[in-house]
């Protein structure tokens, strides 16, 4: 049997160890608790992936058609992360 491939923000949880700054981390507790940490280090993580996905979107769009502009940027920017908030979906790997 073949393994199992899971999207980003997909699939069950796993057990992971990371480390951080000490003043980071007591961050996180002052603002979620204890509880909420895995969660907010989880949401923390799919953003900046989903804004490494825009990055590289955005990237190969301009090889192709040239600059875009900041104006334009942001607006991407503010499209991509609606989209994707309601579909609760993330692009496919590419």
């Amino acid at each position: 049997m073949g393994e199992t491939t899971y999207g980003i923000g997909e699939g069950p949880a796993t057990r992971v160890s990371l480390s951080l700054p000490e003043g980071a981390a007591e961050a996180i507790r002052a603002r979620v608790g204890k509880p909420g940490f895995s969660a907010f280090i989880a949401e923390a993580v799919e953003r900046e992936l989903r804004g490494q996905v825009l990055d590289e979107y955005l990237a190969d769009r301009e090889s192709r058609k040239g600059p875009v502009s900041e104006s334009a940027r942001q607006r991407a920017r503010q499209v991509f992360d609606l989209v994707f908030a309601e579909e609760g979906e993330w692009p496919a790997p590419g």
